[in-house]
């Protein structure tokens, strides 16, 4: 049985008013899905009547546990392999050329369970331009309880399948048990913290490049801009973005500008809005 209309309504209107994802009809698997393990853990007989529990009673945990259910999104090791491609050969080297001080900062948006910072300072370690360059990579994430996992930096078998080439799985992690744990090389430069699109940005310097993979694609138009504009504010005048393959800026901010990285594509401010 498919969770009922006014409950899936009611989580719709939950999930929107705490994370701007929008939940379009038609998800109705996902959120029973996604909440049976939920329901089932709080003695309830099916989502419905877990979801009537949060209605009749405000429990802000509860809440949180639900949206955060509904925003766990798949990650893996170089995913899409382009852009991490279009960072060592193209990216980089030119920030190399760039900066004096010989450091680098990079924001990975929606970290997940942390794949992408990792991915990211792995291919930092293989980029001659930046050897010995101090790099803090800071990622961000909705959910604390994932932000943990990746803060522990142990996967398993099945996960570092998922985009990990053997050579790299040898060289970076060792094995504990069934499971592989990241070398303090690459989790050093990683620093894990919760954060909320939607709203304002605590302070948090200036970056080089921001990752924003495939998380503006559930977001609506109004919200899109919005986390555009701020990410603008925190990035370098000559930095760069990265968006999912499915993302673009066009008739969204036409502050940025596309151009092309290898056979990927990077973002850029546009030199009037600099």
């Amino acid at each position: 049985m498919s969770i009922a209309p006014e409950a899936f309504t009611f989580v719709r209107d939950l999930v929107r008013r705490e994370s701007a994802i929008v939940l379009d009809p038609g998800k109705e698997y996902l959120v029973e899905s996604r909440l049976t393990p939920l329901a089932r853990h709080a003695g309830e007989g099916d989502v419905d009547a877990y979801v009537r529990s949060l209605q009749v009673r405000h429990d802000p945990v509860r809440s949180r546990q639900v949206v955060e259910a509904l925003t766990t999104n798949e990650t893996s090791w170089f995913r899409d392999a382009d852009p991490f491609t279009a960072l060592r050969t193209q990216v980089l080297p030119e920030l190399a050329k760039a900066r004096t001080n010989r450091q680098l900062r990079v924001w990975c948006a929606a970290c997940s369970s942390g794949q992408e910072p990792y991915s990211v300072v792995m291919t930092a370690l293989d980029t001659p331009a930046v050897a010995g360059w101090r790099l803090d990579v800071v990622a961000t994430d909705l959910n604390e309880e994932i932000l943990q996992r990746a803060r522990r930096g142990t996967y398993s078998q099945l996960e570092v399948n998922r985009g990990l080439p053997a050579t790299t799985l040898v060289k970076h992690f060792t094995r504990e048990g069934a499971s592989w744990r990241i070398s303090p090389t690459v989790s050093a430069p990683v620093t894990f913290r919760p954060l909320n699109l939607m709203r304002p940005f605590p302070p948090m310097g200036t970056f080089d490049a921001v990752f924003l993979r495939n998380v503006l694609i559930y977001f609506d138009l109004p919200t899109k801009r919005d986390i555009l504009r701020r990410v603008r504010q925190v990035l370098a005048p000559d930095g760069y973005l990265f968006l999912g393959a499915a993302e673009m800026t066009m008739g969204v901010d036409d502050s940025w500008q596309r151009m092309p990285a290898g056979r990927s594509s990077v973002y850029r401010i546009r030199g009037e809005e600099r």
